[in-house]
């Protein structure tokens, strides 16, 4: 009884079932995950898998090598001409020589055969209890759907930045290239600037991809320090780049950018971005209002832009709910920060994306 209470409290340790978890994966061919959390019932059931395994152990080593010795003594005694008396536990034996000793072959056979299904059986059913005593207990499958809806998240936080970067430099690449193709006769100091333009939009565009591949390759879930966007402060090179591709964008800033929390600036920031990618895209007249204003405790972004009248009918469904996936991931940055997003066509032909971002979030 000692030694089961000495193998019971072994159990108890913090590396223990991490430890058998990892013997049982190695030599029993099970699939166990790894532990992530040792609470008090996981704790008991490594004590009791330790020892379950210990007796089923300890009687498939003591069948082994009384089965291997009842093999290996007789027919060694026989080979080496007989004669003797061997005894084996309480069993005294004659070995003859000759032909008379060849029953200890057959005798060699049953008990290697013997061995071999005690230690198969003895496999088997330590493998059946390693999934009982150290499976995952219930905390331990929160942990790791909790840990999976992590990673999950992050991974569509890192598609978000992506689509947002990405798809904006390529608006903007293609206008403005345009730009430089019609203007290369008739204003080349235009057109160098234009493709200026591209080279460094398609040079940020470069950063934010390896610093989210590199991000990617270190394995594992990627944290949320990895994703690190551009913040309000950058605000003029993006209007500057989409000036360049001849729209004209209107600011107004009320209030004090500076002043705006880190997560905050960096959400709003990828909110005009997308708003001046889709007025890139489907802007009818040359100009875009953008409003920021800042208050005591929130911050409102406002854009609007003319477009056609075939935008506005395609554009129409996203007022109930079906939203491009460029909104769509505006929908969720905003979702995430507690605030309020606004889109659709107005009805003097306009294009209108408003949000509004507490400055302080609830938790």
């Amino acid at each position: 009884m000692l030694a089961a209470d000495l193998i019971m409290l072994c159990g108890l340790l913090h590396s223990a079932r991490r430890r058998a978890v990892w013997l049982a994966n190695a030599l029993l061919g099970s699939e166990l995950p790894a532990p992530t959390r040792a609470e008090a019932p996981e704790r008991l059931r490594t004590g009791a898998w330790l020892l379950a395994s210990s007796v089923v152990g300890g009687f498939v080593v003591m069948v082994a090598a009384i089965s291997t010795a009842v093999a290996l003594l007789p027919i060694t005694m026989w080979l080496k001409g007989g004669g003797k008396d061997l005894r084996i536990l309480s069993v005294t034996t004659d070995v003859a020589a000759g032909w008379h000793g060849a029953w200890t072959v057959p005798l060699a056979g049953v008990a290697l055969l013997l061995a071999w299904f005690v230690v198969a059986v003895g496999t088997a059913v330590l493998r059946w209890l390693a999934p009982l005593f150290l499976g995952p207990g219930q905390a331990e499958r929160v942990a790791a759907l909790e840990e999976r809806m992590r990673v999950l998240a992050e991974g569509n936080r890192l598609a978000q930045e992506l689509h947002d970067s990405i798809g904006h430099t390529l608006t903007a690449a293609t206008i403005q290239a345009a730009v430089a193709g019609e203007l290369l006769d008739s204003d080349p100091v235009a057109a160098r600037r234009a493709l200026n333009s591209i080279e460094e939009t398609s040079r940020g565009a470069l950063d934010d991809l390896d610093h989210v591949l590199g991000a990617l390759r270190r394995g594992g879930g990627v944290p949320a320090a990895a994703v690190i966007g551009p913040t309000l402060a950058e605000l003029p090179s993006l209007v500057d780049r989409v000036q360049q591709a001849r729209i004209e964008v209107h600011i107004d800033i009320n209030g004090d950018l500076e002043g705006v929390p880190g997560p905050v600036s960096r959400e709003a920031y990828r909110i005009v971005q997308e708003g001046l990618t889709n007025a890139l895209r489907h802007a009818a007249g040359p100009a875009v209002q953008l409003v920021l204003n800042v208050t005591r405790d929130r911050l409102e972004v406002e854009l609007t832009n003319a477009i056609p009248g075939s935008a506005a009918r395609r554009f129409r469904p996203a007022r109930a709910g079906r939203l491009g996936f460029g909104l769509k991931n505006l929908e969720e940055r905003v979702h995430l920060l507690h605030g309020d997003l606004d889109c659709g066509p107005t009805s003097d032909g306009r294009w209108r994306l408003a949000a509004s971002l507490p400055l302080q979030p609830d938790p």
